[in-house]
């Protein structure tokens, strides 16, 4: 059992998993989220709840935070309440997707109280956050991600990025356009391939054969697409985001984004049609709307079962 104290800020899809294994690891955890019920059940799992994100900087040395947008973060990071005015905390850790210019702001923010500040972005989705396999990108002041080390491993398999505040945005903004863009032109092929009556169970074992295979054909479609449960795990909003995050970071380097522009834009009338709450993977149910052409059905197994 360890006795460091850890927070953790966000407890939604993926803080939850996260949290919990931080638990089940044997720390003093306090949890802090908009979501009173979700704060009660991990409450039930051995956690302590605190009103605000001050209430848990209070208590933690480390505290964590998975947070949906930039905004948010800086809000609760550095607004009324927020962590930089806790007693204890020491090391700030953003395991959010919230961009390198977002983690520079907020960490020059904690900056006079003392805190550093680590950018851990996670990539691996629910499956990874409860196994604990999740690719953790970090990025920071080595001494304090040595002294947090220990808890992050918890996670997964870290890749540390440097020094540099933000590399670790970067890492994971790059991955998640390139995740994002698999989706976006495969759902273009085989809404394509269907149309001229090939049939996409078959069209996925010849791309997964062949040099088109990628993290779409190879793992979403069969999954969550040709079944029609579209329930993989992401939401489109948050893909919508990530890209537009990238995108818009790539454009003040000086970088284009050409592609990347075209999966934006994709995913953001996906966004209009289905919410922001839909699974990414409805950007097929985008494409087909415009072929007038569905890719599989209820009935149709995915590619593994066919097999």
């Amino acid at each position: 059992m360890s006795t460091m104290k850890i927070g953790f800020v966000g407890i939604g899809k993926m803080g939850t998993p996260m949290a919990s294994r931080l638990i089940q690891a044997g720390y003093d955890v306090t949890v802090h989220d908009v979501d009173t019920k979700a704060v009660q059940e991990l409450v039930k799992a051995g956690a302590r709840g605190a009103a605000n994100a001050r209430e848990v900087a209070d208590s933690a040395e480390i505290v964590f935070a998975s947070l949906p947008s930039p905004q948010i973060l800086e809000k609760v990071v550095l607004g009324e309440a927020g962590i930089a005015e806790g007693k204890s905390v020491r090391i700030f850790i953003d395991i959010s997707t919230t961009g390198p210019r977002t983690a520079a702001r907020v960490a020059e923010g904690l900056a006079p109280k003392n805190i550093a500040m680590i950018d851990a972005p996670v990539s691996g989705g629910l499956k990874g956050a409860r196994n604990g396999t999740l690719a953790v990108m970090v990025s920071g002041p080595k001494a304090a991600f040595e002294t947090a080390r220990p808890v992050i491993e918890n996670f997964g398999k870290i890749f540390f990025m440097g020094e540099v505040q933000g590399a670790a945005q970067t890492m994971k903004l790059a991955n998640n356009l390139l995740a994002a863009a698999a989706l976006a032109v495969s759902s273009e092929a085989v809404v394509m391939g269907v149309k001229a009556g090939l049939d996409p169970k078959v069209m996925l074992d010849v791309i997964n054969a062949s040099s088109g295979r990628n993290s779409a054909t190879e793992d979403k479609f069969p999954k969550s697409v040709l079944p029609r449960t579209f329930d993989f795990g992401f939401a489109t909003g948050l893909s919508f985001k990530d890209v537009r995050l990238c995108v818009d970071e790539a454009e003040a380097m000086g970088v284009p984004m050409v592609v990347g522009s075209a999966v934006r834009q994709l995913l953001s009338v996906t966004n209009q049609l289905y919410g922001p709450d839909s699974d990414f993977t409805c950007m097929v149910k985008t494409v087909e709307t415009w072929a007038h052409v569905q890719v599989g059905s209820a009935e149709t197994p995915s590619v593994a079962e066919a097999n």
